[in-house]
C-alpha cells in the first residue's frame, strides 16, 4: 500500500504541473490523497480530493492551521470539510509558525510540529461546479452542461463599509434546540446581516463558529472577504446538532479564532455575536470574563427567549447579563422568532458597527494617547539623551499604535519648546517608534512649566479622539519656572501625568507635577542608566489608571 500511496502522491503533483492550476478559482483541480500544500503553485487554490482517502495513512501536522508538508485531503478530513466521499476544498496559504498542535478529529490523528516555514488552512468551497470522483485525472470529472441563459445585468458589488472596521465572529446556534428548519432560517438572517454590514477590506471581516456539543469553526476572517462570498459560505454550513454549549463556544472563539495566523487585524475592534435559540445548556460566565479580559466585545442575540414556564429548565437565568461585554442593554438584542426577521437586520448591523460604544475593545494598550515631554537641556548631554529616548521607545513599544488604536506624540523642551511630532503624524507603530528614536538633541535651559502648558495647548487640545490621555515628563534638573500650576491645569483637562526625574531633579517638583497617588506616578534615579528599570512599572501604571478610569 505504501508503494501505491507514493505513486498517488507523484500523480497528484504531475496533475498540478500539467494543468493550468488556479486559472479559475471556481474550477477545482483534482489532486491525490497525498498531495501536500507545499506542492501547490499558488497561495489560494481550489482542489478536488478523491474518495476513500481515509484508507491511506495521511501525514497531517497541526490543528486548524497546518504545516504545508501536510496532506491537503488529510487536513480537510481532519477539519470536517470533506468525508469519505471526498470533494472540493479551498486551500489558503499562510506564513510559517511555531508550535503546530496535534489533535484527533473525524478519524484523523494529526501530529505536532515545533516549526515550519509555511502553513495553510482549509475551507469549504462556496461553489460545487464539479462532481466528486475517486480518480485523480481531470478527464474523470466533467461538469454538467447548463442551458444557456440570457445575460442578466448585475448591480455593482457594494463597497466595503469603511466606517465599520471590526473583526467579527458569528456564533451560530447549531444545537438540537433550534432544529434543522430554524437553523436554515438563522443562516438566511446571518447572510442578510453580512450584506448589510458590507463585508470586505478595509471594512468588517467576518468568520463563523457553530455552537453545539463541541464548537466548530466553519471559516475564519480572511477565508471570504466579500459579502457575496460570505453568504455562499454560510449557505453551505451543515447543521450539527447537540447541546447548546454557548460558554464552550465562546471559549473556543477567544482562544482559537482570534489569532493573527487566521487574519485578525492588529488594532481593530474584535466582536463575538452569539446567537442563541432558547438558552445555553452550559455556564457562560467564565468564558465571558476571558473575552472581556482579552478585549473582545460579546454581543448576545436571543431568539425565542424561554417562557415563564420554561425558566425552571434554565440553569442560569442571568445568562444574557453575564455573557455580554457590559450589562447596559447595548450588547443585547432580542427577536421573538426566526420568522419575519428582515426588520431586525439593519438595527443589529448598526449596533455591530458602533465602535465608539464597544467598551471591551478599549484596552489600555489600544486606547491611549501618550505624550512624551522630554528635557533637552544642556545638563542632559547627547549620550544621556539617547538613554532617555531608549526608555520612551520601550514604553511606546508596549502599545498598539495605529490610526484606530493608541497614538504617541513628543515635545522636547529647554527654555523653548519644539513639537517633534503630534498624535496624527505617525499612525503606524514602526513609523512612530522610528520617529521617537531619531529625535535630535536640542541643548539649552530648563523651563518645565512652560513646556507643560505648551503640551496641553498644542499636543492635547486639538481633537485627538476618545483615547485616554497620558503625559510622561522626563527631566534631570530644577525648572526655572513654576511647575505646580501648569501640572494642575493639565490634570483638570483629564491628562494623567507621570513624572520621571534623573540626577538633580528635585523630588518636590516631581511630586508637584505628578497625578495622584504620587507614589505610583513619580519615578527617580540618580543615573541615566537606571531609567530602563521604569519601563514595566510605567506601563503597568498606565493600564491600572486606564482600568480604574473606565
Amino acid at each position: 500500500m505504501s508503494m501505491w500511496f507514493a505513486a498517488l502522491h507523484v500523480l497528484g503533483i504531475l496533475s498540478l504541473s500539467c494543468c493550468t492550476f488556479g486559472s479559475e478559482l471556481n474550477v477545482p483541480t483534482p489532486i491525490s490523497c497525498g498531495t501536500r500544500a507545499v506542492d501547490l503553485p499558488d497561495a489560494r487554490q481550489l482542489v478536488l480530493c478523491p474518495a476513500n482517502c481515509t484508507l491511506w495513512t495521511l501525514s497531517v501536522f497541526g490543528s486548524g492551521v497546518y504545516a504545508s508538508i501536510s496532506s491537503i485531503c488529510g487536513a480537510a478530513i481532519h477539519r470536517g470539510i470533506i468525508n469519505l466521499s471526498g470533494g472540493p476544498v479551498e486551500v489558503h496559504g499562510l506564513q510559517g509558525r511555531t508550535n503546530y498542535l496535534s489533535s484527533y478529529a473525524h478519524g484523523v490523528q494529526s501530529q505536532s510540529l515545533s516549526q515550519w516555514s509555511s502553513s495553510f488552512t482549509v475551507a469549504r468551497t462556496i461553489s460545487l461546479p464539479l462532481e466528486v470522483s475517486s480518480q485523480t485525472s481531470s478527464s474523470a470529472t466533467v461538469a454538467a452542461k447548463k442551458p444557456i441563459k440570457k445575460p442578466v445585468k448585475k448591480a455593482p458589488p457594494a463597497n466595503p463599509n469603511r466606517d465599520c472596521p471590526v473583526d467579527m465572529a458569528l456564533l451560530l446556534d447549531g444545537s438540537y434546540n433550534i432544529g434543522q428548519r430554524r437553523f436554515n432560517l438563522q443562516k438566511n438572517f446571518v447572510s442578510k446581516l453580512a450584506v448589510m454590514l458590507k463585508v470586505g477590506t478595509p471594512g468588517p471581516h467576518v468568520g463563523v463558529v457553530q455552537t453545539s456539543e463541541s464548537p466548530r469553526t466553519e471559516f475564519y476572517l480572511t477565508n471570504y472577504t466579500t459579502a457575496k462570498d460570505v453568504t455562499f459560505a454560510i449557505k453551505e454550513i451543515p447543521y450539527i446538532g447537540g447541546n447548546t454549549n454557548t460558554g464552550k463556544a465562546i471559549l473556543h472563539t477567544v482562544r482559537n479564532f482570534f489569532n493573527p495566523d487566521f487574519g485578525v487585524r492588529r488594532g481593530y475592534p474584535r466582536v463575538i455575536v452569539v446567537f442563541v435559540d432558547g438558552w445555553p445548556t452550559d455556564n457562560v460566565e467564565e468564558a465571558a470574563v476571558l473575552a472581556r479580559e482579552s478585549g473582545i466585545n460579546v454581543f448576545f442575540v436571543s431568539v425565542a427567549k424561554p417562557s415563564p414556564e420554561e425558566f425552571s429548565l434554565v440553569s442560569d437565568q442571568d445568562f444574557m447579563r453575564k455573557a455580554v461585554c457590559k450589562d447596559n442593554e447595548f450588547f443585547t438584542f432580542t427577536m421573538p422568532s426566526w420568522f419575519s426577521t428582515n426588520k431586525f437586520v439593519k438595527p443589529l448591523a448598526h449596533k455591530l458597527c458602533s465602535i465608539d460604544q464597544m467598551l471591551c475593545s478599549k484596552t489600555c494598550y489600544n486606547s491611549v494617547n501618550l505624550g512624551f515631554l522630554i528635557d533637552g537641556s544642556s545638563s542632559v548631554g547627547d549620550g544621556n539623551f539617547r538613554l532617555v529616548l531608549d526608555l520612551l521607545v520601550s514604553i511606546a513599544r508596549s502599545f498598539d499604535i495605529s490610526d484606530i488604536g493608541s497614538r504617541i506624540g513628543a515635545i522636547q523642551f529647554t527654555y523653548d519648546q519644539r513639537m517633534e511630532f503630534n498624535f496624527n503624524d505617525h499612525l503606524t507603530k514602526d513609523n512612530a517608534l522610528r520617529a521617537l528614536q531619531n529625535i535630535p538633541y536640542m541643548s539649552g535651559g530648563t523651563a518645565t512649566g512652560d513646556a507643560i502648558n505648551f503640551a496641553v495647548r498644542s499636543l492635547f487640545k486639538p481633537r485627538t479622539g476618545s483615547n485616554r490621555k497620558f503625559l510622561i515628563i522626563i527631566t534631570d534638573g530644577q525648572s526655572y519656572d513654576d511647575v505646580r500650576v501648569p501640572a494642575m491645569a493639565a490634570q483638570r483637562e483629564g491628562i494623567t501625568v507621570y513624572a520621571v526625574g534623573v540626577a538633580w531633579a528635585p523630588m518636590e517638583d516631581l511630586k508637584a507635577m505628578a497625578s495622584e497617588p504620587k507614589e505610583s506616578h513619580v519615578f527617580f534615579t540618580r543615573e541615566f542608566t537606571g531609567l530602563a528599570q521604569f519601563q514595566q512599572p510605567i506601563v503597568r501604571g498606565i493600564c491600572r489608571d486606564f482600568t480604574e478610569f473606565n
